[in-house]
């Protein structure tokens, strides 16, 4: 199939139906009230009034391409399809893949662990050795959780160590971010490490006082809440940038201009020193459960010991569905590359890792063009087709691992509110990035039928010519975002109605 700028119908029935709609009104005016043929049955009439797919993109007067594949999930038959085989940057749609690339090559049951280990051996409160807080790439780590940890040491019979507190995250390849491009403050676009925490964010807050402002910066959790020493923050007099950053003593070193901070508020900020960031934070837990801890160094050496304390995460299922509900960059980047890791060859980078899971796709899914740079879909130089994605989608359908753990999409009404009760069924992938849009998953039609669908939009020279001057939403991108949305959902109302049986 040849991707055009026209919608591609494969459906005889649906396109006879639609010729013979449009000149009824003319044909039959003056027709009597008693039709001798029968009356179009519900589903018949639902096919005739569905809307063009060209109306409706048309319609929604968006900048760029847009392109998509509607199949039967179960026979992979294709019912429509428009710029089928136009690559476009598929956001973090790219996550579903990344979730079926983790199940293959972890399992469902995977676990993530975290370990506090010892080198001596717990004699009068006192631990005769080195305390080893070791990262197992666990990205669901949070401070309440080191706090956890903390409790269950002191338990165990340490108050004090004589060694020193060591912190290793060699479990997982240093990447300083997972996106160049990026403004540098946004919290989507953290340092990926063996060792993560709060999803390596730290939360800044102001509030505007007599002669300035006061700042913190915390590892706030819902039970502890640490301020801590390794991000600090400077308000500054100019205009732009925003803000600015800089790696001094080992520290992470963030200026904010006044002029965008007003009276108050809070945002979180990417931490580039994960290591450290853990590191003073379980020294503050640890604290508020009497265990002193002092000599905090890191280490890549080989761990060896006795384990006092592991923590684990919940089984990778439940993982992946949060990160598919939440949509968080940290967890896909982790998660693909502990995947690519398992494949037997450990990855230098993400781009690497992020080679190693086309192959997987190519070879298992059927994506046979498919690019991607990463494991979240923050970096847009990925390309995928909607052929590509629905060809995936087909093929798990069989499995049904991805389906249960998308996020339910509610169908809205033209003001944007959520219709309750509506006939069509939606699980899906979302994806968004500046000047581009995307949703990719299954939906079940009014009669039961299931089908798998991808529809990308994205004005790639538009996006392509932002520099960091424009900021985190560029000027233009929030009603592009929102048409790009709306028309994503009057499609799938359009397959709902027209593909019926």
């Amino acid at each position: 199939m040849r991707g055009t700028g026209n919608s591609v119908r494969l459906s005889r029935r649906l396109v006879l139906g639609g010729l013979l709609g449009s000149v009824a009104g003319v044909a039959f005016a003056n027709a009597p009230l008693q039709s001798r043929a029968p009356l179009p049955r519900p589903a018949e009439a639902r096919r005739l009034s569905a809307k063009p797919a060209e109306a409706l993109i048309k319609n929604a007067k968006l900048t760029g391409k847009t392109g998509f594949v509607v199949a039967d999930a179960r026979t992979g038959e294709v019912l429509e399809a428009r710029n089928p085989l136009l690559a476009l940057p598929p956001a973090s749609v790219t996550k579903s893949v990344t979730a079926l690339y983790a199940l293959d090559r972890l399992g469902a049951g995977y676990r993530f662990r975290t370990r506090l280990m010892a080198t001596g051996p717990v004699s009068g409160g006192v631990l005769r050795g080195d305390l080893v807080l070791v990262g197992g790439g666990d990205p669901t780590l949070d401070t309440d959780a080191l706090g956890e940890m903390a409790r269950q040491l002191r338990d165990r019979g340490v108050r004090q160590v004589s060694g020193r507190f060591l912190v290793h995250a060699g479990a997982l390849p240093a990447i300083p971010y997972i996106d160049s491009a990026q403004p540098v403050q946004v919290g989507y676009n953290p340092t990926i490490s063996g060792l993560n925490l709060n999803f390596n964010r730290v939360h800044f807050e102001w509030k505007r006082q007599a002669g300035g402002y006061a700042l913190t910066m915390d590892a706030r959790a819902r039970k502890y809440n640490p301020q801590v020493t390794v991000a600090r923050m400077r308000v500054v007099d100019r205009a732009l940038p925003v803000y600015t950053y800089a790696d001094k003593g080992g520290a992470d070193h963030w200026t904010v201009a006044r002029t965008a901070l007003g009276k108050a508020g809070s945002r979180w900020l990417p931490v580039r020193k994960p290591e450290a960031y853990a590191a003073e934070v379980f020294q503050s837990v640890a604290r508020a459960h009497g265990v002193r801890l002092d000599k905090v160094a890191t280490t890549s050496g080989a761990t060896r010991g006795t384990v006092l304390v592991e923590r684990q995460s919940a089984p990778l299922r439940e993982v992946l569905r949060g990160m598919l509900k939440y949509s968080t960059n940290l967890t896909a980047e982790v998660v693909g590359l502990t995947a690519s890791a398992a494949g037997g060859r450990a990855p230098a980078s993400l781009r690497a890792s992020a080679r190693q899971m086309n192959d997987w796709a190519r070879d298992r899914l059927g994506m046979k063009n498919a690019t991607f740079v990463d494991h979240s879909g923050l970096g847009g130089a990925s390309r995928v087709s909607a052929t590509d994605m629905v060809k995936a989608l087909v093929a798990e359908y069989r499995h049904g691992e991805l389906a249960p753990i998308l996020k339910p999409i509610p169908m809205r009404g033209r003001d944007g509110k959520v219709i309750k009760n509506h006939p069509v069924k939606v699980r899906a992938k979302t994806g968004t990035l500046n000047f581009t849009s995307a949703l990719a998953g299954y939906m079940v039609a009014p009669d039961g039928r299931e089908l798998a669908f991808a529809i990308f939009s994205a004005d790639v020279p538009r996006r392509d010519r932002l520099t960091a001057a424009d900021g985190d939403i560029p000027e233009g991108s929030r009603g592009w975002k929102k048409r790009a949305r709306r028309l994503q959902l009057q499609l799938i109302e359009r397959w709902g109605a027209a593909y019926s049986s």
